[in-house]
């Protein structure tokens, strides 16, 4: 089959389609040809040669894909040859073929195409366990998600607002609030117009949000702290301004704060098949009924990797960016 492999840690230019062998399934595991891949930032992180994949995984980028199963294992009971699914990967994306645990293997959402479906796994994956399953966001409440333009936080915008939640975002370009404004929104910040922090306060009348989602780290983490409610919880997923920070504890205390990060790629077979089941338990039907949308925003042949990853890395994009082989 043919795969994007790595050739060495470096830059775009590092993602070459090559010729690979297919990849062995066991048998708690089902064999799927690959329709879509969707990128992350986590791929961009391993390109660079900073996130290596866990032990045992496929080498290859991807985190998440839509396609066909065209083998099952001995003990996979759900799935059949032939099923049209899409899956939570720990790597092999970019390729025409991945192997995948059969409990990270979901339906394809009601109403949304096969190819689309690639984009909904990993974000899905992400926001339900961080800030539902952990920081417990609940209806009533209010949350800030940074890069609300994101893969990320286009999916958190639609399924906090279709439970009843009041959504703060950041955003750097008027293009991408009135984006973050038109998928329900309710308050949208240019983080490079004004300070985050005091918006926050003045549209909460000084109390803060309950929940933070931030992939920024360092530099945000002080603001993020005393931009939180009584009680409020930071739920850091990613490091993109930097992972060292100088902070002034005293508001975790009088607040009463909680500050938790993790990550999903490196969690147990058990802990994602968990997750990926709370997603469709919760998260599939918001799809069906039209109240969570993936959003899409351009697809690249397998073979144009470089390019995809470099769309990304400019952060010039609303949504995901698909691979298809």
């Amino acid at each position: 089959m043919k795969a994007v492999v790595i050739t060495s840690p470096g830059g775009p230019e590092v993602l070459q389609l090559q010729e690979v062998e297919e990849p062995a399934f066991r048998d708690d595991e089902v064999l799927i040809k690959v329709e879509a891949s969707a990128l992350n930032r986590a791929d961009t992180v391993q390109r660079k040669g900073f996130y290596p994949p866990p032990k045992g995984a496929s080498p290859y980028p991807g985190l998440e894909c839509s396609g066909t199963v065209v083998a099952v294992g001995k003990s996979v009971s759900r799935w059949s040859v032939g099923d049209q699914v899409c899956a939570l990967l720990t790597g092999g994306g970019y390729a025409e073929m991945v192997a995948v645990p059969a409990g990270q293997v979901l339906p394809i959402p009601e109403g949304v195409s096969l190819r689309d479906a690639a984009s909904v796994p990993e974000v899905a994956c992400t926001v339900w366990s961080t800030v539902f399953m952990m920081s417990r966001l609940s209806p009533g409440e209010t949350f800030l998600v940074h890069g609300g333009s994101s893969g990320i936080g286009t999916f958190a915008i639609q399924i906090a607002k279709h439970l009843g939640i009041r959504v703060f975002v950041t955003a750097g370009s008027e293009e991408k609030l009135v984006a973050c404004k038109n998928l329900g929104a309710d308050v949208c910040i240019n983080y490079k117009l004004e300070d985050f922090v005091a918006r926050v306060k003045e549209e909460t009348g000084g109390k803060g949000v309950d929940v933070i989602l931030d992939n920024i780290g360092g530099p945000y983490l002080q603001r993020n702290l005393e931009s939180l409610s009584m009680d409020g919880r930071l739920f850091i997923i990613g490091f993109m301004g930097g992972a060292v920070a100088e902070v002034n504890l005293s508001c975790l205390l009088s607040r009463r704060l909680t500050v938790q990060s993790a990550g999903l790629r490196n969690r147990s077979i058990e802990n994602k098949a968990q997750i990926v089941s709370e997603v469709e338990k919760h998260v599939w039907p918001a799809i069906a009924a039209g109240k969570v949308k993936p959003i899409v925003y351009k697809s690249f042949p397998l073979s144009e990797a470089a390019e995809a990853h470099r769309l990304m890395e400019s952060s010039s994009h609303i949504g995901k960016i698909l691979l298809i082989p």
